[in-house]
């Protein structure tokens, strides 16, 4: 390391500094791999952004909506496959699109919790 001893001390450097750098490392590793963000070869600045874009939905829904739950800490890969791609019915009115899952599948209860979570007003 380029610090001088009397700037950190050994246990501060690395518990502080360096094992929040690896776990910012560690967030982008699993961006890469489970939001298959590993290229991000697209002619403009913005549409590289969407898969950052897409890992902060999926670490605030895991934050905000998930805590207390079996999926309180699951990778985004494992969110993903477990929340978001699911089998559902769509009708669509004139006045109104239904989407209606199945009333039994894995993690139900911690699907239901973050809709409520997700629902409710903040205030």
């Amino acid at each position: 390391t380029s610090f001088r001893a009397e700037e950190w001390a050994a246990r501060p450097l690395y518990e502080e500094f360096y094992c929040a750098r690896e776990e910012i490392e560690n967030r982008i590793k699993e961006g890469q791999l489970n939001l298959f963000a590993d290229r991000t070869s697209a002619a403009t600045m913005r549409a590289n952004q969407l898969a950052s874009f897409a890992y902060g939905l999926l670490d605030s829904l895991r934050r905000l909506a998930l805590h207390g739950t079996i999926l309180a800490r699951a990778p985004c890969g494992r969110l993903r496959w477990t929340l978001l791609k699911l089998g559902a019915l769509v009708k669509i009115s004139v006045r109104r699109i239904k989407i209606a899952f199945a009333s039994a599948g894995p993690h139900q209860d911690a699907r239901a919790l973050a809709s409520t979570r997700l629902a409710a007003p903040t205030g």
